[in-house]
């Protein structure tokens, strides 16, 4: 009996030693586990949050946009005024298309049709309203095209070296309209110009540099400098 309880004992031990054995290599295998993980992303960057550099970023955006605003528009965008000449087509009928002036009335006279206000509009917004004018006593469903032609004389006075009325030539700038007025006086103040502009009945006026995008119709005021 001493002999196998002995033997038991001894049994015993070597099976508890070997559990812990077990249970102290799955710890670690467990433990290395959970260290190689990746760690969790916090839920900001999860939902797809802006960072903080992104935030900043958003929040310079508005003003990189904005910026070219401040020179205006493109040209094609403008609205229509006495002295522009539109080409008009009225597909299919040729005695109708040509090209109309826009009288100091702010209007435009077509075959067939009253006088018509373009002062105001659009290109796109004249050419639906020719056609509204055609579908109400000619055509029915016209289509039609619209295009400047010729726009509108630009002025520009003060400090050039000959002031007065030109034609507008598209993508012109306050420095291409001092060089087709002959350039500057020596008087004149090279950075800085004035505009004078209007637009749907109101005038404005502001300051420009030598970059500004210059409209038709506009009015250039060079000034002089005072050293």
């Amino acid at each position: 009996m001493t002999v196998v309880n002995a033997y038991r004992r001894n049994w015993t031990c070597i099976a508890g030693a070997a559990l812990l054995l077990l249970a102290g290599c799955s710890g670690y295998r467990g433990q290395q586990l959970s260290q190689a993980a990746p760690m969790p992303q916090p839920a900001a960057v999860q939902q797809g949050a802006p960072t903080q550099q992104g935030a900043q970023a958003q929040q310079r955006a508005p003003l990189q946009q904005a910026a070219p605003a401040q020179r205006g528009a493109p040209v094609s965008q403008y609205r229509l005024d006495a002295g522009d000449e539109l080409r008009v087509i009225v597909f299919g009928q040729e005695n109708l298309s040509g090209t109309f002036k826009v009288d100091d009335s702010g209007a435009i006279t077509m075959p067939l049709l009253p006088p018509l206000s373009m002062r105001g509009l659009t290109p796109h917004e004249a050419k639906r309203s020719i056609e509204q004018a055609l579908a109400q006593s000619l055509l029915r469903n016209p289509n039609v095209a619209v295009e400047v032609s010729a726009f509108r004389p630009f002025f520009i006075l003060g400090q050039v070296n000959s002031p007065g009325q030109y034609p507008y030539v598209a993508g012109m700038t306050v420095e291409t309209a001092v060089a087709i007025a002959g350039g500057y006086t020596y008087r004149a103040n090279k950075s800085r110009a004035r505009i004078t502009r209007v637009a749907n009945a109101a005038t404005s006026e502001f300051k420009a540099d030598v970059e500004a995008q210059v409209f038709p119709g506009d009015t250039i005021f060079i000034r002089e400098r005072f050293f």
